[in-house]
């Protein structure tokens, strides 16, 4: 076998290829593998038996072969979409360049295995937190579109669609049909499920499926359907089965419906209900604003028949004659308080009358008055202040008379 390296100028035939590849693909032990059988070919008079093993979360399948005695010895008889688990060693088929899988051991998995499986699964979703009743979301009063998955022509969708129908006839619907059950359900499903979330006139999105066996309802329970179910921007009602049958869809969708039945009833409101509701509503709030204006026209009337809106006039002519009351006081005391002191006022002017220099000199008193060295008028009190020559003035009653003093008598 050449070991150089190849080229455009020297490249291997493809027996060398295939010889390579089977030389390290029979280096490979044998394993244990885990699938859904989906075709089942042992005629009779064969020695080999030729089956298809599918992985049932991705579009993967494998051919498996195996003596034909070994497959017939199963009981009970393995038919499609059965699980098993086979002990098979990879081997290529060097004239068709096929890998396959030679079996030597196969084994139905069942009931209890598959309910353990499921609950092994239960515990690693719960702990991380996708059954938390925080994460669920509310549904939508009217959803403006509903996306249904579900079985062709199946009873799980006319029971939904009539449901939701009687109780919103307009309720628009957007159905999408999947496998249900077998190899190709979960694909199918979650490939549908991703086409609705990421249509934005779904607002709700509904996963139906009527009742049957722990088998029939794997698909619901399966970890990649659970996870998309989660990872989903829309909210997701799980109606799978009957009311025992729960599969971990119901625990990871924001809704869960006991039925299909129950899913069309939960999905949209009921129109009689809401009409009924909307028309208790108008009763109420006619009542409510008929009892206010009554209130507030009682409340009108109250006002209207308290004095100062029945007579508004009457307070304010109180008001004028008590002030005119005021003002007559007030000029009344002013006038007094004036009298008095005008009365005051002439007694001291005739005390200041009596006293002044006037009426002396209206008995024929005069007063002489002389100038002094700086020049300002000084009354006469002694002879003795003035001298001959000096000049006088002699204020009198009615003026004055300036005279000379020529000489001066001393008195007795």
């Amino acid at each position: 076998m050449s070991a150089e390296p190849t080229s455009a100028e020297n490249p291997w035939p493809v027996r060398t290829v295939a010889r390579k590849i089977a030389e390290w693909i029979n280096r490979l032990g044998s394993v244990w593998v885990e699938g859904q059988v989906t075709q089942i070919n042992a005629r009779p008079g064969t020695q080999t038996a030729f089956l298809t093993l599918r992985d049932p979360a991705a579009d993967v399948s494998m051919t498996v072969t195996c003596p034909t005695g070994l497959l017939r010895g199963i009981e009970p008889p393995l038919r499609d979409g059965a699980s098993v688990v086979v002990y098979a060693k990879p081997t290529f088929y060097l004239g068709r360049g096929t890998i396959s899988l030679r079996a030597t051991e196969i084994r139905a998995v069942g009931i209890g295995e598959l309910l353990a499986r499921i609950e092994r699964l239960r515990r690693l979703l719960a702990a991380e937190g996708l059954f938390a009743k925080e994460r669920k979301r509310r549904l939508p009063f009217l959803p403006k579109g509903i996306g249904l998955i579900t079985g062709r022509a199946s009873a799980a969708e006319r029971d939904v669609l009539v449901n939701a129908h009687a109780r919103w006839p307009a309720a628009p619907f957007q159905v999408v049909n999947t496998a249900v059950q077998g190899v190709q359900a979960v694909p199918q499903i979650v490939k549908a499920l991703k086409m609705l979330d990421a249509d934005p006139s779904v607002e709700v999105i509904v996963i139906a499926r009527g009742g049957g066996s722990v088998e029939d309802l794997l698909p619901f329970s399966d970890e990649t359907l659970c996870r998309a179910v989660a990872a989903a921007r829309t909210p997701v009602v799980s109606a799978i089965g009957h009311e025992p049958d729960t599969p971990l869809l119901d625990h990871v969708a924001d809704v869960r419906c006991s039925t299909p039945t129950d899913a069309g009833k939960r999905v949209v409101p009921d129109v009689k209900e809401e009409t009924e509701r909307v028309r208790q509503m108008r009763d109420r709030a006619r009542r409510a604003l008929h009892g206010w204006v009554d209130t507030q026209c009682r409340l009108l009337d109250q006002l209207r028949s308290r004095p100062v809106l029945a007579d508004p006039l009457g307070p304010i002519n109180q008001r004028a004659d008590e002030v005119e009351l005021h003002r007559e006081r007030g000029r009344r005391a002013v006038l007094n308080l004036v009298s008095h002191e005008q009365a005051a006022i002439s007694g001291a002017r005739g005390k200041l009358t009596a006293l002044g220099p006037a009426a002396t000199l209206e008995r024929g008193y005069a007063v002489v008055q002389y100038r002094d060295d700086a020049g300002n008028l000084q009354v006469l009190r002694h002879i003795s202040e003035v001298a001959d020559g000096t000049p006088l003035r002699v204020r009198v009653v009615d003026g004055a008379v300036h005279a000379v003093a020529k000489s001066t008598e001393p008195g007795e």
